[in-house]
């Protein structure tokens, strides 16, 4: 019998620690959060908000976690000690508070390590502490916070009868940013103008930069990590006229060089992940979106391969920094630098975390690519890199600008050399090389060619994900185990889609943000969530009470709040809030004629559907006229209803929930016969567990889709 227990938030860790821990341990796992505030009381909070304080019931989160709970008490009950050891956030030190709670542990010990290795993790052991009860008191403050939102904020946007399915503290400001680019896209007006250049037979291209007295102009860009970078340009000419007198005048003067500028420029190292920054350079160099980088990022944690992945912090340990610069000395000896850069975390960061970093800088790359998934090893591969470019000498750049001169009109070329590679050797953020050659000041040039290029200014761009990550990290909103649930929630809910790997938002979302910028405007304001995330940092801190800053808030904000956007809802169905303008389709409204609408939906292959633009027009049943594509038909046809009959019998398959007969139904779909099982239990309907019991007749079998194949099963 093992004497010690060691309880976890997943099941993946397990199989790591107990190789680490021997059979004197038994390790168990939670599962993530085992309890959540319950669905009663007022508004269904769970908690009741007095003058100064908040009394929160809690209950086990679903009937896994009940089952959880007993086998965890069961160990417990069996061991000597048990020892907490939940993820090293404030959402984990929370998650061993409800622990130590159930399990009734009266002096829990705590444990925290960054990495799932052998030194870290006894080390840990080793020296356990008790719980943070400032951070347990955050995570329970976020969590009462964020369901007091959610829960009586979402009834107001319900009653816009829009399929509209929550708002929420994180999410709705979120959205908001979505929709104010998305305002800004279609506000804006193109404008032409020309970009006028000279190609001299020495070799290189110089862009119009004005006349002689005209300062520099430039034009910014800004790559995937967030550097800007000088872009060569021609300074706008903003009509045809006056681009082809520049070009008439760069034809019949001579062209000599001005002004030659170079100079050599160190770009400092790139600093290790943060849950944000891995978000970011998963996003653009992998293609991949923020949820799946975190769940493939977890199995990298729970390997021992990287250290924790949910962290804002860019500090590495001595003991990494240590082994990174024995790697440099054996295989980049120039590459070691005298001192490594120092790099400076976000202000409110977690010190005591870790950047996201390899556990192990020497472990071969072609083990671990046969040990992997190809998702996996892309990651830790890109975790890797970063992490020992952090670690070494700046890139060298040798920047030239040259001017040239004719008829009195100033043109400039830029170059620029990378002289020595330093860290892009490993982590390329560099434009490519563009040589200019050697001139002197005073030398005359001879012109190959002069012309001109019609341009428009484009709208701002639609965010990717990774970029939305990167504004909430800037504009304060959430916190890095925020960001990637937050996106998930958004497109969940059919507020935003991904159209292109670009976030757009829908009909529906950019209804509900209208609607909350008039009920509820300081909700979706960055700048207001970002004051709550850091009320919720100080609590952490210990330097602010949770109950009295959330009761205050309420009462003082929240709830005054509330009572003014009631007043901001419509009166009747009709809808109070702006509506998009939508695409025209070519098909016909079949009562009134008129071209119908195209409705944007993720759900649907075809990616919208269409309804009419008339309120009137109503099916005989008095629903929305709406048509679907009908790929059989190879038609839009209104939805065929499903026409389900009575019952015809009992069967002999027991309900796989409450044991008794399970009953078949015959009914149509789409005007062909069907036929499916339903529990007998007239309670079925309305009993939760009984939602996915729906066994349906294909290929002469019972079959579900969520519980699979049905078999009778044999008499003992």
């Amino acid at each position: 019998m093992a004497k010690f227990l060691l309880i976890v938030e997943s099941a993946g860790k397990i199989k790591k620690l107990r190789s680490i821990l021997g059979a004197d341990w038994d390790v168990r796992a939670s599962a993530g959060h085992i309890r959540q505030l319950a669905n009663d009381g007022a508004d269904a909070l769970g908690f009741e908000l007095t003058d100064d304080r908040i009394q929160c019931r809690y209950v086990p989160k679903d009937e896994r976690a009940k089952q959880t709970i007993a086998q965890l008490k069961s160990a417990a009950h069996a061991a000597k000690e048990v020892i907490l050891a939940s993820d090293a956030d404030r959402e984990g030190e929370t998650i061993a508070w409800h622990l130590a709670e159930v399990l009734g542990l009266k002096k829990p010990k705590r444990v925290v390590y960054q990495e799932i290795t052998e030194a870290a993790v006894k080390a840990a052991i080793a020296r356990p502490r008790t719980l943070d009860m400032n951070l347990i008191a955050a995570g329970r403050c976020r969590d009462v916070l964020d369901k007091l939102v959610g829960y009586r904020g979402s009834p107001l946007v319900w009653r816009l009868n829009n399929g509209a399915k929550s708002v929420g503290r994180v999410q709705s400001a979120t959205l908001h940013l979505v929709c104010q680019r998305e305002q800004e896209i279609v506000a804006f007006t193109p404008q032409d103008y020309w970009s006028v250049f000279v190609d001299y037979a020495e070799g290189f291209r110089a862009f119009y930069h004005g006349g002689l007295e005209k300062d520099v102009a430039e034009l910014d860009t800004v790559d995937d990590a967030g550097v800007a970078e000088k872009v060569a340009e021609s300074t706008r000419v903003l009509s045809r006229e006056q681009a082809e007198e520049l070009v008439a005048i760069a034809q019949t003067h001579p062209h000599s060089v001005v002004q030659i500028e170079g100079k050599q420029t160190a770009k400092k190292p790139p600093a290790p992940f943060t849950t944000s920054a891995l978000q970011q350079a998963a996003g653009s160099r992998l293609k991949f979106s923020p949820e799946h980088t975190m769940a493939v990022a977890q199995k990298l944690y729970e390997a021992g391969l990287i250290t924790y992945m949910r962290t804002d912090s860019v500090q590495l340990s001595p003991e990494f920094c240590t082994a990174a610069r024995q790697w440099l000395e054996t295989h980049d000896q120039a590459n070691v630098p005298k001192q490594v850069a120092k790099q400076r975390s976000a202000k409110n960061a977690q010190e005591a975390h870790e950047a996201v970093r390899p556990t192990d800088i020497f472990k071969a790359s072609a083990t671990l690519k046969l040990q992997l998934s190809d998702d996996e090893f892309k990651l830790y591969v890109l975790i890797w890199m970063r992490a020992i470019a952090s670690q070494c000498k700046p890139a060298l750049l040798r920047k030239t600008k040259v001017l040239t001169e004719s008829g009195g009109l100033q043109w400039q070329a830029r170059g620029q050399v990378l002289e020595f590679a330093g860290y892009t050797k490993y982590w390329k953020d560099l434009s490519a090389d563009a040589v200019l050659p050697i001139l002197n000041r005073g030398q005359s040039l001879h012109l190959e060619n002069a012309a001109h290029e019609q341009k428009q200014t484009q709208p701002p761009p639609r965010y990717t994900e990774p970029k939305l990550v990167q504004l909430m990290e800037r504009r304060g909103i959430g916190r890095p185990a925020t960001y990637a649930p937050t996106i998930a929630t958004l497109k969940q809910r059919g507020y935003v889609a991904l159209l292109k790997d670009k976030l757009q938002p829908t009909t529906l979302g950019l209804e509900v943000d209208a609607f909350l910028e008039t009920a509820l405007p300081d909700l979706i304001e960055a700048d207001f969530t970002a004051q709550m995330e850091q009320a919720l940092d100080a609590i952490a801190l210990g330097q602010q009470e949770w109950q009295h800053y959330l009761t205050a808030w309420n009462r003082e904000y929240f709830e005054p709040a509330l009572d003014r956007a009631q007043k901001q809802l419509p009166a009747s169905s009709a809808q109070a809030y702006p509506k998009r303008d939508l695409e025209k389709s070519r098909t016909k409204c079949p009562n009134c004629g008129q071209a119908l609408l195209k409705v944007p939906t993720k759900k649907l292959k075809k990616g919208y559907f269409l309804k009419c633009e008339q309120e009137s027009c109503k099916t005989e049943e008095g629903a929305d006229l709406v048509l679907f594509w009908s790929d059989r038909e190879k038609a839009w046809q209104t939805p065929r209803a499903k026409t389900v009959r009575e019952p015809s019998q009992a069967t002999a398959f027991p309900c796989p929930v409450c044991r008794k007969p399970l009953e078949e139904y015959y009914y149509s779909k789409d005007g062909q016969p069907k036929k499916m099982l339903r529990c007998s239990d007239l309670k079925a309907k309305t009993d939760g567990r009984h939602k996915d019991v729906a066994f349906f007749w294909s290929q002469d079998r019972w079959w579900s889709p969520k519980l699979g194949e049905l078999l009778l099963e044999k008499e003992n």
